[in-house]
């Protein structure tokens, strides 16, 4: 038990997607302007992420592997999280129309969204079990939405601070990512 505790810790922390490895900078750009989006966007993207590895961790070991297909295994996996994207649209569509329309662009991004491919990529890299494999997919969706509500929270709070003008829009954004960035580092010796 313990092991999954510290692949969960290490993926929310240590190996954080957006803030440590520097994936998925397009919606952590694009959606943390309000809590609500980024937090609908964290939600998505981590049903995503963790279904996408459920999802893919048999079709590699069962089928690409025994068939020595290993080289498709980007092909199929965007497929798979592309077929994945298209459920999660309908049902945003249906159950959270205001949501659904706020998210525009961002929610079909995340069919080429490289965190989610890069969790099932990580997962077969680190010759995980599947066990294991879910809860560092849990881990790296908690940690994704962690870093977009933290950089909601923010953002939310400079709307009222006085910034220099010439720190103003991305400049100050880019800023605080770094700074953000930087804070996440810390954890880096947390866990080996």
């Amino acid at each position: 038990m313990s092991e999954l505790l510290k692949i969960f810790i290490k993926a929310v922390l240590v190996d954080n997607v957006i803030l440590v490895q520097y994936l998925a900078l397009c919606p952590f750009m694009g959606m943390t302007s309000s809590t609500e989006k980024s937090f609908g966007m964290g939600i998505a993207t981590s049903f995503v992420i963790v279904l996408a590895t459920m999802v893919t961790y048999p079709i590699y070991h069962f089928i690409l592997v025994p068939c020595k297909l290993e080289f498709l295994q980007t092909l199929i996996f965007i497929l798979v999280i592309a077929s994945l994207v298209q459920l999660v649209e309908f049902y945003l569509k249906k159950s959270a129309p205001a949501l659904y329309s706020s998210m525009g662009v961002f929610l079909a991004l995340i069919t080429t969204n490289c965190a989610v491919l890069a969790v099932t990529f990580k997962c077969i890299a680190n010759n995980f079990n599947y066990i294991q494999s879910i809860v560092y997919a849990l881990g790296a969706s908690g940690g994704f939405l962690l870093s977009m509500v933290i950089m909601s929270g923010v953002r939310e709070r400079m709307r009222s601070s006085d910034v220099p003008a010439f720190l103003k829009g991305k400049a100050i954004l880019f800023i605080t990512a770094s700074l953000l960035s930087l804070s996440f580092m810390g954890f880096k010796g947390l866990i080996k």
